[in-house]
């Protein structure tokens, strides 16, 4: 125990699904001894689904949740309690892979698309990148529920579906193993919500405290995870979670997601960003356009504005 370090930590139960790549900054936080520092201790529960973890901080299973925000923003639009209270991730790095003969985005008409959800993340993205070049969802394609990026990965390989969209450094890895990269999401998809930091709004406000301590934390493990310079702190730990056996796809990856700006300075949830995830839930027919400005609403600023 470091002197910044108080004597007693306060446990947090933090839900995601995979707990993957985009977790990073968590894992740093915690092997670096930022979460310590400002008190909490991190009680990980890994749900195995995007939804289930939206789930889990609805029903009180976890305190917060690092997850798209999709869930929120249709539960807030409904009334509910759900709120956005930090961005994790706002950049999308991922490609669409499709196995070997598929060569382009128009050859995944009458296709089978892994996902991880229908209502959540990777099924939207998808659905835009293929509305782009002329394919549109229900009707030109189907989707598979074929679970988180690894999951979809073995799905691919087993020709259980015929395309995914994977992150770095699957879609690396896939590249390396002779499938096909059909495009990058994010240059179709620049700036987005990709994953959040969701609570409930009565835990949130009876755990205040604790919850600015813990963005304190990770706004701390942003700029340790964003400063090139603590490389050989943070790759061993991007290995870890993403390509144990491959430095070279760990590297590959880690400075693709960092050079495009995927974990954001002070967990900022830009405006712009946010927009986007709104009118792209619209767009896939997952949220009324007469709740599109409302639903903006689901960001509570109050409790990033006491951690920075």
């Amino acid at each position: 125990m470091t002197d910044q370090e108080p004597a007693g930590l306060a446990d947090l139960r933090l839900a995601g699904g995979a707990q993957g790549f985009n977790w990073l900054p968590v894992f740093v936080a915690d092997e670096q001894g930022l979460f310590a520092k400002h008190g909490v201790r991190i009680v990980y529960k890994r749900m195995g689904s995007v939804e289930k973890a939206t789930t889990a901080v609805l029903e009180g299973e976890a305190d917060l949740a690092i997850t798209p925000p999709e869930g929120a923003v249709a539960d807030f639009v409904r009334g509910g309690e759900l709120r956005i209270v930090a961005a994790n991730a706002v950049r999308l790095p991922m490609s669409i892979v499709a196995r070997p003969g598929i060569g382009s985005l128009a050859e995944l008409r009458g296709k089978k698309v892994g996902t991880s959800s229908l209502t959540e993340g990777t099924a939207i993205y998808t659905q835009i990148m293929l509305a782009a070049a002329g394919l549109h969802y229900p009707g030109d394609y189907e989707f598979a529920l074929a679970g988180i990026h690894t999951k979809r990965w073995e799905a691919l390989q087993a020709g259980e579906i015929d395309c995914a969209p994977q992150p770095a450094p699957w879609n690396f890895l896939a590249q390396d193993r002779g499938y096909n990269l059909l495009g990058e999401v994010s240059a179709t998809i620049p700036e987005i919500v990709f994953t959040a930091v969701i609570g409930k709004a009565s835990w949130l406000g009876a755990n205040r405290d604790l919850v600015t301590r813990f963005l304190k934390a990770l706004i701390e493990a942003h700029a340790v995870t964003n400063d090139a310079a603590n490389h050989g702190i943070i790759l061993p730990i991007f290995q870890r979670i993403t390509t144990p056996d491959s430095e070279s796809l760990a590297r590959r990856g880690l400075e693709y997601m960092r050079g495009m700006g995927m974990w954001p300075d002070g967990l900022a949830v830009p405006d712009k960003a946010l927009r986007t995830t709104i009118d792209l839930m619209v767009r896939a027919n997952l949220l009324d356009t007469s709740k599109r400005d409302a639903a903006e609403g689901v960001f509570d600023r109050r409790y990033l504005e006491d951690a920075v």
